[in-house]
């Protein structure tokens, strides 16, 4: 029977996403309203942070006189604007955008999300969408309805008008927005809800993982009063690092893709690279692979420098792929990743949860795939944080919440496959969400993440990315357990001192008054019951002179005098300097300083201070203390010298890294990271915790599951 083409079309993109809205994330009224909210937010911070404008951002929810579940949504922010003849490709075509071919890390990556809220709207509220933009360089704004051609993926103008400030009239919808950003007013089919995945919880989850941003929130009745409101606020000036474009890594890619890179490569036409054309085209499509990296390659494929690209066959094509994996070829360039790092991960954190312990990580690069992308931890404890309920599990993907399908997700995934009793959290039979009163930010920095769908809620699995956010989870975990460790053992120190303290010296007095003797010397006696060493730290800001004050007091409680070696964690990085140190010491590590102390008689003590000058107040609130020497000190954790001594070969190793990368970039024109093999499948494997070592480093070195 023969086939017929009777009756059939070809759909657009804009028909197919009509039909299909759910795959946006438009699949439920309260969900609606988050995805526009959300496509919105991440427009702006793009916008802003690629022009380094500090973002500034307002959200409005109206509700709609006399509709039911119809709200307005409008966005404002400062970022550059947008040129006018570039808004209705903006708002009005799906796929378009400068990120989708770009290899870098960014919150938009399809070219879909602004462009799907508008088709929303139109489809729920046959309402256009209104555009008012301006641009720095230009003296008046534009105010431009959008509405989206399905058929033809195209947007439909209207009511397009220049106007200066002096013709501003809110009335007739001409808002004045500064002297540059955009304003989006868009009417849809949607319901505001409070709670965990509400609008409110979007906005807080972002400003964590974007301290530098300004994010103010209302909500509004039919009547026009207000009836939510918050405000997040910066708390840094410090823009994230700019991301660059790199090219693909040649470890990971499917031969798919590498026919079609070999079929649509461009030989040169003069010069070296017309002569080899081959060594050309793998010089000029990858990165890290230098000419001598080249010859490596196609010596092994077994194929010829002078062969063009396009020539390859099937088994040759094959032949390339396999010679890239035996090649010692260079991690791609980091520099089109920007983390959050430490210290930020921190105050965003502290700032939008009340709590009394932060445990923060930023792993090293990695690559999956041929992809960079870097993980980032942060657990927080105590405070106001229910301790009967599953930890709260915030999770995020280039700085953007995922609010959804958080069981579906590689990160929930990652987190549950740690053994968090070990670590101080309520986890009965080692599955699912721990309980305790704790939450934990997982964040993935990544040029190209996975998603499960469009509506980008949850990532997808990969073996690679998962075993690097254990690692990360490990490291907290054991900074969760040494705090509760020291807290667990401050606390029964210090009740059994203060009951000594007071029962004894009652005692005394009343057994001296009624034989009439005279009185005892009483610190040996005390000493002889707490038979303990425990130190007490404490750190103080200064705003006088704006530095930070760490102070650890030593008490001897035993029947002998000690001899330590005192370590203490310090915020080493550039600008942050000691200033004052009177007892010396010397550098132990990154971030580790060491003092050998006096000895310790029974019933004496001693004090370390140091200053710390470079950090802002509340940048650095907590410290890890270590220690050499016979007996324990309640307070402190052994030093593992097995930890301290990887420690120090990763710092040699990081020199060595340098001085690779800066020969090597003489041949490659781009700044690589250290030379590795081909990529290995990492298998975790849970150990026996009765040969678990002792306690070790919070947020350094290696972990007992490493």
């Amino acid at each position: 029977m023969a086939r017929t083409s009777r009756g059939m079309q070809q759909a657009s993109i804009s028909e197919f996403f009509e039909k299909n809205k759910h795959f946006l994330g438009f699949d439920t009224l309260p969900r609606s309203i988050i995805t526009a909210v959300k496509e919105s937010v991440d427009n702006s911070l793009d916008a802003a942070e690629e022009h380094r404008i500090l973002p500034e951002i307002s959200i409005e929810i109206r509700k709609i006189r006399g509709k039911k579940n119809e709200l307005l949504l409008i966005s404002q922010d400062n970022g550059p604007g947008i040129p006018q003849k570039s808004i209705s490709k903006v708002f009005g075509s799906l796929l378009f955008g400068s990120r989708f071919h770009s290899l870098r890390q960014t919150r938009g990556q399809q070219g879909i999300g602004i462009t799907g809220v508008v088709m929303y709207s139109q489809l729920t509220t046959g309402k256009p969408t209104t555009i008012i933009s301006k641009i720095a360089k230009e003296a008046g704004a534009v105010r431009v309805n959008v509405g989206l051609d399905t058929k033809k993926n195209r947007a439909i103008t209207s009511g397009e008008k220049r106007f200066s400030f002096d013709e501003v009239n809110e009335a007739k919808g001409l808002h004045w927005i500064g002297e540059h950003g955009v304003r989006i007013e868009t009417r849809l089919k949607a319901k505001y809800q409070r709670g965990k995945q509400s609008v409110h919880q979007y906005l807080k989850m972002t400003s964590i993982v974007n301290p530098h941003a300004s994010i103010d929130f209302k909500v509004f009745d039919e009547e026009g009063k207000v009836i939510e409101e918050a405000s997040w606020p910066r708390v840094t000036d410090e823009l994230p690092r700019p991301v660059k474009d790199i090219k693909p890594h040649p470890h990971g890619l499917e031969i798919g893709t590498l026919q079609r890179l070999l079929r649509d490569a461009k030989p040169p036409s003069e010069g070296e690279g017309a002569r080899t054309p081959l060594r050309y085209f793998l010089r000029n499509t990858f990165s890290a692979l230098s000419n001598s990296r080249c010859e490596q390659v196609i010596g092994l494929a077994q194929l010829a420098t002078t062969r063009k690209p396009s020539s390859l066959k099937p088994d040759e094509v094959n032949n390339l792929l396999a010679a890239f994996g035996k090649v010692r070829i260079p991690a791609p360039p980091t520099d089109c990743l920007s983390p959050i790092e430490d210290l930020l991960i921190k105050k965003g954190l502290s700032k939008a949860i009340d709590s009394r312990f932060v445990s923060t990580v930023t792993r090293e690069p990695q690559v999956a795939n041929g992809n960079p992308f870097q993980v980032e931890v942060g657990l927080i404890f105590g405070g106001d944080l229910p301790g009967d309920q599953p930890i709260q599990v915030l999770r995020f993907a280039n700085r953007v919440p995922l609010m959804y399908q958080q069981g579906g997700c590689l990160l929930t995934k990652a987190l549950e496959s740690v053994d968090w009793k070990r670590y101080g959290l309520d986890h009965p039979g080692g599955r699912g969400i721990p309980k305790g009163p704790a939450a934990v930010l997982i964040h993935l920095a990544s040029t190209n993440v996975q998603f499960t769908s469009e509506a980008k809620e949850a990532l997808a699995d990969n073996v690679v990315v998962h075993d690097e956010i254990r690692k990360a989870m490990l490291e907290v975990g054991r900074g969760l357990r040494n705090h509760l460790k020291k807290s667990s053992q401050k606390k029964k120190a210090q009740e059994k001192f203060e009951l000594v303290n007071i029962i004894l010296p009652e005692i005394h007095d009343k057994v001296i008054t009624i034989l009439d003797a005279e009185p005892l010397p009483l610190d040996p006696v005390i000493t002889k019951i707490m038979n303990a060493v425990f130190l007490e730290e404490k750190i103080e800001w200064e705003p006088e002179t704006k530095v930070t004050r760490a102070s650890i007091e030593v008490y001897n409680y035993t029947a002998r005098p000690r001899a330590y070696t005192l370590l203490s964690t310090w915020p080493e990085r550039e600008g942050v300097m000691m200033v004052d140190n009177p007892l010396g010491g010397r550098r132990e590590a990154k971030g580790l300083w060491a003092w050998k102390l006096e000895t310790l008689e029974p019933g004496s003590s001693t004090t370390v201070s140091f200053t710390v000058g470079g950090v802002s107040k509340g940048d650095w609130t907590d410290i890890d203390i270590f220690f050499r020497g016979a007996g324990d000190i309640i307070g402190a954790t052994k030093i593992d010298e097995a930890i301290l001594a990887e420690m120090l070969r990763e710092e040699d190793a990081g020199v060595e890294r340098e001085e690779i990368v800066e020969i090597d970039s003489i041949e490659s024109n781009h700044v690589d990271v250290p030379t590795v093999g081909p990529p290995d499948v990492i298998v975790n494997e849970e150990i026996n915790p009765a040969a678990e070592p002792e306690a070790g480093w919070y947020g350094v070195g290696r972990g007992e599951e490493e």
